[in-house]
């Protein structure tokens, strides 16, 4: 229906409309109707429709009066604001301001959040003994530093502190507090940091250590990026150097733009090929790290240490500077990378003890392909979907309805094997728009409502969801 003002449709008309799609509300086909007999668009007639509810809600209901004396329901306000809309003090004193609630002063809200902090521990307090795997790592607050402590399997933050330094003494001080508190470590992950590493050396010396292979492998993908970008400039100067011999209208100027677009193709083809040597050899290079192989075996460390040492030996062979540099610390800490292999080889002693050779190789496959399926783009997961459910099939098949305890054993196992630390990537994450909400000047009783809104607020989506972090942790709701 095209658009057309109605100035006919006096106020009258407009509220006798409005009675009539009110009093016939969910009759199927009598919204048509009103709009035809009008001749007016239903979009219209909605629109009347809710503008008239909305008055008469403002003008019959005294529930704004009732939210704004009910102080409790303020508070969650505030606290909904601060911790899930991750707005600044000033923002929600402007919020309150304009829903009429008082009071609203930045200064009363920087005092609640304050006294509301200080209620809270900056340590995870638990009643007994918990067994844990530690990730760490900092985060800055301009120019001061968060340490921050979580657990792998459950992502409960378990220790957050805002320190003077990142000295060994700090990090030490931090796990100690965490042992005050019953946590005891199984090891734990994190970058090369020096203070981070002696510090946790030094209070959980009979701990492994997990060297990160996100931090351990990063300059060396920085280099491929490198040399994409100078592959990508090679083919650009071919390009430009090709209609430049095409014009050259004497003798002279051809062989020298002939001579140009001839270095300019020998380069690009050298760029060119280095960038696919290097990308096929961290393409490899990442296969080699994966738990299991194709074959739906767990890798042993010594496979793993052959497979390293010959790629390392021909990415070497790379003539790129570059290369050479990014791969140097890599390759002396080698026995640092294979910490999670050696987990791997013991869970799988225990399991063969228990599972069916063939059904655990099928329930190992399963469980490989559902972590690709968390970790591929949205247009791969049906495949690795359909890979999961072929394997799970397969172990079905072999062992009937024992196949859900094994499944949840085996899953369970494979699961403890940590690689890296970067789930706590995804807390410093969580931490940042408060930072930024704040201008850096974070304090520590803000740090601890964060660490509680994290813990107990449910997961919306992957392969945690419905589930907060406390109750993955303690096993309870």
């Amino acid at each position: 229906m095209k658009f057309m003002r109605r100035p006919d449709l006096d106020p009258e008309t407009r509220v006798q409309i409005v009675m009539m799609a009110w009093l016939h509300q969910g009759i199927y086909g009598k919204m048509t109707n009103i709009a035809t007999f009008y001749q007016i668009s239903r979009t219209f007639l909605y629109q009347l429709l809710f503008m008239a509810n909305l008055q008469l809600d403002t003008l019959l209901s005294d529930e704004k009066l009732l939210f704004q004396k009910d102080h409790c329901h303020l508070e969650q306000l505030i606290v909904l604001l601060r911790l899930e809309g991750k707005g600044s003090l000033l923002s929600i004193a402007s919020i309150l301001q304009a829903l009429e609630y008082h009071p609203h002063s930045v200064g009363y809200l920087s005092q609640f959040f304050h006294s509301a902090g200080q209620t809270l521990p900056a340590t995870l307090v638990i009643p007994s003994k918990t067994l844990v795997f530690y990730l760490s790592d900092e985060i800055f607050a301009i120019h001061a530093p968060i340490v921050v402590t979580i657990d792998a399997r459950s992502t409960t933050i378990l220790n957050i502190a805002l320190a003077s330094d990142r000295s060994a003494d700090t990090w030490r001080a931090h796990f100690e507090a965490l042992e005050n508190h019953h946590f005891f470590s199984l090891g734990w992950a994190s970058d090369r940091g020096l203070g981070l590493v002696a510090g946790s050396r030094a209070a959980c010396d009979m701990a492994l250590w997990v060297a990160d292979y996100f931090h351990e492998f990063r300059d060396l993908c920085e280099v491929l990026h490198q040399l994409e970008r100078k592959a990508y400039a090679a083919i650009g100067k071919e390009d430009a150097a090709a209609p430049t011999f095409a014009r050259a209208k004497s003798e002279s100027k051809r062989q020298k733009r002939r001579q140009q677009y001839e270095t300019a193709h020998h380069a690009c083809e050298q760029a060119m090929a280095l960038y696919d040597q290097r990308a096929r050899l961290l393409h490899l290079l990442h296969e080699a790290l994966q738990l299991c192989s194709p074959h739906g075996r767990l890798r042993t460390q010594q496979n793993v240490r052959s497979e390293l040492t010959l790629l390392f030996d021909l990415i070497a062979a790379l003539d790129c500077a570059a290369v050479t540099t990014a791969l140097k610390p890599i390759r002396t800490p080698l026995d640092d990378l294979l910490v999670p292999f050696a987990h791997a080889e013991a869970i799988e002693a225990e399991l063969r003890a228990m599972v069916p050779h063939e059904v655990f190789e099928f329930l190992v496959l399963a469980w490989h392909y559902e972590h690709l399926v968390y970790q591929a783009p949205a247009q791969h997961k049906r495949v690795q979907q359909r890979e999961r459910a072929f394997w799970l099939a397969c172990a079905e098949g072999l062992v009937g309805d024992a196949c859900d305890t094994l499944k949840a054993r085996v899953f369970d196992k494979l699961d403890s094997i940590v690689r890296a630390s970067s789930l706590v990537e995804m807390v410093n994450s969580l931490i940042r728009p408060y930072l930024h909400s704040c201008k850096g000047q974070i304090t520590q009783e803000t740090l601890n409502l964060i660490m509680f809104y994290h813990n107990h607020r449910r997961y919306q989506s992957g392969k945690r969801q419905g589930k907060a972090p406390m109750e993955l942790l303690t096993g309870k709701p």
